[in-house]
């Protein structure tokens, strides 16, 4: 389905129905909601609603040149809401998108019955690279656009052996793929940075303890779970998963296993 926002950007949403606790499903920067695939099959398969949305400038959606700050992209997720005409979805984040619900739940928390973050929504950018300029240079997207596709396929799965094929074809819907084989990723550098910017500006320490509902925090764990200090989450719980960055392209039973447990 299509939803307009407010200032007419329209937004492209994947739908699962079902009668249970419904679930929002929000993607990370430069990602889209085709990631979700794994998971929202699985949360639908267990009777949940769910509804997975390409965040504007990404994926299937319209891509304006302005509107990429907080409080813009959460007035999406509450004209999503509405259009599907659910009363307080559980929404649940990654990456970006974690930051995206949160900043929902504390501006609105009447508007969702509780919030999850897939490895986001719990790091304070500034405090780990204070100095803009520095972010800004490490960073960046890398330049991939005129890479023929078949490379970019050959470098996802071979980087992500261990993937469901949801994960592999959710990765490689990031880009349009052009008549000339080569790709473009749908969200452009200069939308990107401006994205990036209004996250290394949030101070997340100081909206996580603003939050007034339910909160499930899932996060990668590598070689070493002490190796994480930058994680310090005062509400909410906490659960690990050993994997990537992209916990739920790679591990979609998992973590709907995870959601549909604090759902209930």
């Amino acid at each position: 389905m299509r939803v307009v926002t407010g200032d007419g950007v329209e937004l492209a949403v994947d739908v699962w129905p079902g009668s249970d606790v419904p679930f929002l499903l929000v993607h990370g920067l430069a990602s889209n909601a085709r990631l979700w695939d794994g998971v929202a099959s699985e949360l639908a398969g267990r009777g949940h609603a769910v509804a997975a949305v390409d965040q504007r400038g990404h994926g299937r959606s319209s891509k304006p040149d302005t509107g990429y700050d907080f409080p813009t992209v959460v007035a999406d997720l509450l004209a999503v809401i509405e259009a599907l005409g659910w009363e307080r979805p559980v929404a649940v984040g990654q990456s970006w998108g974690g930051n995206v619900v949160v900043e929902l739940a504390v501006a609105h928390p009447d508007a969702v019955r509780a919030i999850a973050t897939v490895d986001g929504g719990v790091r304070e950018m500034r405090a780990r690279i204070p100095d803009w300029d520095d972010c800004a240079r490490l960073l960046a997207p890398p330049p991939l656009e005129g890479v023929p596709f078949v490379e970019i396929d050959a470098a996802v799965r071979k980087r992500h052996p261990d993937w469901p094929v949801t994960g592999i074809e959710g990765t490689l819907a990031n880009f349009e793929v052009r008549d000339d084989g080569t790709v473009a990723p749908w969200l452009t550098r200069e939308r990107h940075m401006q994205i990036l910017r209004h996250l290394w500006e949030l101070p997340v320490s100081e909206r996580l303890p603003l939050l007034q509902v339910p909160a499930l925090f899932i996060l990668a764990q590598g070689d070493d779970v002490h190796a994480r200090p930058d994680v310090q989450v005062p509400v909410g719980d906490v659960r690990w998963l050993r994997g990537d960055h992209d916990l739920h392209a790679q591990h979609p039973h998992e973590v709907a296993e995870l959601l549909a447990g604090f759902a209930a």
